[in-house]
């Protein structure tokens, strides 16, 4: 089980409308900064070039860093109207909402929030550590061979198999001592736990 601890400035506590999972997504969700600095630094480079290229015409010397001739005399030479124009244009402008879209919205949360009872702390627990731990606790009940657990996005998804005659009590067994470790472990998923059987060799 991995866990990640970030200790937030300020120690505020939480603010009008904000809950503890909101807070928590938020903090947790990774921003896209490596895909920002090399954006932003190819951007940055082909523009200083291009601007360094267009001062050294207006002073009368050619630098031959971009080929700003050849790039004039196209464009003179292109109507607005022509159609590798108007796609060139359309594929721009969407490469470039794509872009901005990405430099806004965070990545996807790789960690789910577990509560704290100090507001300015963050824990998050992976996935797969999260399914290990509730998959343990499900094969701790009597009757239980083996389980399968899913984390979905409104659910917790628990496959109980067992060749037991009785399975009623089992499977609410098994129930219980998922919900028991998710509130052990104060996770904040918003779903349900849903336990289902799978007869041995089916």
């Amino acid at each position: 089980m991995t866990t990640l601890q970030e200790l937030l400035p300020g120690g505020a506590a939480l603010t009008e409308g904000d809950t503890p999972r909101r807070r928590a997504a938020r903090v947790l969700k990774p921003a896209r900064t490596p895909a920002g600095v090399v954006v932003s630094a190819a951007l940055a480079v082909l523009f200083s070039l291009t601007a360094a290229e267009v001062v050294a015409a207006l002073l009368g010397g050619r630098l031959g860093l971009v080929p700003i001739d050849r790039a004039a005399d196209l464009a003179a030479a292109t109507p607005w109207s022509h159609p590798n124009l108007q796609s060139g244009a359309m594929v721009t402008a969407v490469v470039g909402l794509v872009l901005l879209g990405l430099a806004v919205l965070p990545g996807r949360a790789r960690l789910l929030a577990l509560g704290t009872s100090d507001s300015r702390l963050v824990i998050g627990i992976t996935r797969t550590g999260l399914r290990r731990t509730l998959k343990t606790a499900a094969e701790d009940v009597d009757g239980v061979e083996s389980v399968r657990v899913r984390l979905r996005r409104r659910m917790i998804e628990v496959t109980v198999v067992s060749d037991a005659e009785r399975t009623g009590a089992m499977l609410r067994r098994a129930g219980v001592a998922v919900g028991d470790r998710l509130n052990g472990l104060g996770a904040i998923y918003a779903g349900e736990v849903v336990v289902r059987l799978r007869r041995k060799g089916l």
